[in-house]
């Protein structure tokens, strides 16, 4: 998928972004609001070694400060500090529980350790941070001061001097009470968030894109089959109510079938097809619709047309134009009457053969002798016949008439019907040698705004301005002819 079939995919799919969108929102105001406000409370010790004079000394004690001051940092958070605070303040918690809120780090060449401490209590934590860093202090030095050692020398060991640490650790920054919790975040939170919700989104719409296998546009339908388009017919809310297209309509889906019934004309110059059979994949893809309104289409042109309700399992073409469906094809296979007989005009442009009684064998009168017989028949007395009939994968009716007819034209629904079925239904046709005519795109979705603009019918041209000088011009000329006379 490439980025313009991305972008069209999201706007495509809008609703899942927004869905998306609104639930990680959601979630991070959730978040946001149940979580238990956090504060900060920092300390910085320094870590000094005893002055000298002499320069060497001086630098030789910076760098032993610099070498050590990174594992004094490690012992910030040991249980020699921890404990003796915990008790010292009274805290309700564990020494381990608390090491966990302590954070020393000591950055490279400094001899600087800075303390954090986190607590759910402003106070709470600047007290902590600060014992912290006065009981670390004493413990390293206390680490850092030679063990003393008795000589025996015949002097007193109390005139010896106490051994002292060569290291010393000084408060630079005392902890305060911090103002505002570093966490939660909302700002962050809700960044967080919508940024996690349109990932989501774009994620789940690339994901249905990849796994849906519906065609989604005309132009991927033809490069599936290799047929022609031969129509594209818009999604109208009101068809279900109102089937049939008007002869005299404007709209954009009788332009449609307009334009369907002329490309079909077109695609067979030399060899006009005379029985077409109009069929589908599945179920529910409009073929019904698409078989009645391409013969009105036809007899609109002029073309003596007839209409045959082939599909006698579930016969819709008489209850679509309000028709008589008890006598029609089965009526006439079974030798019953003729076709003449029970033939039904439709505003006096338009032969209908309705479906009859439905029969139980379908399959079989629909592959018979006689069936080619009356097609024939048909095609002798009108200059079109659209058959319509059932759908191709779920049960083999249709394969057997097909095979009758001049053409068949396959459609497929916009956003519905699979490649797989679309496939399946191609493959049974050229089985049987069938000629397909071409594709028919159904319920395809209105693209917004019209591309070419509007194009309505021609109007008479207003009458042009005249200005006054050229009425008085004309009315003169009128006089001069007058007085001729």
């Amino acid at each position: 998928m490439d980025l313009q079939g991305f972008l069209k995919a999201l706007a495509r799919r809008w609703p899942t972004v927004v869905v998306c969108l609104v639930l990680a929102i959601g979630a991070a105001l959730a978040v946001t609001g149940l979580s238990t406000p956090v504060y900060e409370a920092r300390t910085q010790l320094f870590v000094a070694t005893p002055t000298s004079e002499d320069t060497a000394q001086l630098n030789q004690g910076q760098n032993f400060s610099q070498a050590r001051v990174q594992s004094y940092a490690s012992i910030v958070a040991t249980r020699q500090v921890t404990a003796p605070v915990v008790k010292k303040l009274g805290l309700r918690t564990t020494p381990e529980k608390l090491a966990s809120q302590i954070t020393a780090v000591a950055p490279l060449n400094t001899v600087l350790i800075d303390i954090t401490v986190q607590d759910t209590a402003p106070k709470r934590a600047a007290r902590i941070a600060n014992a912290v860093a006065e009981r670390f202090s004493a413990v390293v030095e206390r680490l850092e001061t030679p063990k003393r050692t008795v000589q025996r020398t015949g002097k007193n060991d109390a005139d010896d001097a106490p051994p002292t640490s060569p290291v010393s650790l000084g408060v630079t920054q005392e902890a305060v009470a911090p103002t505002g919790p570093v966490s939660p975040r909302p700002l962050l939170n809700l960044a967080a968030g919508v940024l996690s919700g349109l990932l989501l989104g774009a994620g789940l719409v690339a994901l249905r894109e990849t796994l849906d296998t519906t065609f989604k546009t005309s132009e991927a339908l033809g490069e599936f089959t290799a047929l022609p388009g031969l129509g594209t017919i818009p999604y109208d809310r009101s068809a279900p109510k109102q089937p049939l297209v008007s002869a005299d309509g404007r709209s954009n889906r009788t332009e449609a079938f307009r334009k369907l019934r002329t490309n079909l004309q077109f695609s067979q110059v030399d060899n006009p097809p005379r029985i077409i059979v109009v069929t589908s994949s599945l179920p529910g893809e409009g073929k019904t619709n698409t078989a009645a309104n391409l013969a009105l289409s036809l007899a609109e042109a002029g073309v003596s047309t007839c209409l045959v309700d082939a599909d006698l399992r579930r016969p819709c073409v008489a209850r679509t134009f309000g028709l008589v469906r008890d006598a029609g094809l089965t009526t006439v296979l079974i030798g019953q009457a003729r076709f003449e007989d029970v033939m039904q005009q439709v505003g006096g442009r338009l032969s209908v053969l309705a479906s009859g009684a439905v029969p139980p064998n379908p399959t079989e009168l629909l592959a018979s002798a006689r069936m080619k017989e009356v097609l024939r028949e048909l095609a002798d007395t009108y200059e079109a016949v659209i058959v319509d009939t059932a759908p191709l994968l779920p049960v083999a009716d249709t394969v057997g008439l097909a095979s009758l007819a001049d053409g068949a034209l396959l459609v497929v629904r916009a956003a519905k019907t699979s490649r797989e079925q679309v496939r399946s239904a191609g493959e049974s046709l050229d089985r049987l040698g069938v000629h397909v005519l071409g594709t028919v795109f159904n319920m395809a979705p209105v693209p917004r705004g019209d591309r070419y603009g509007a194009y309505g019918p021609y109007g008479e041209l207003p009458a042009p301005r005249v200005s006054d000088r050229q009425e008085e011009a004309a009315a003169a000329v009128a006089t001069h002819v007058t007085a001729e006379k």
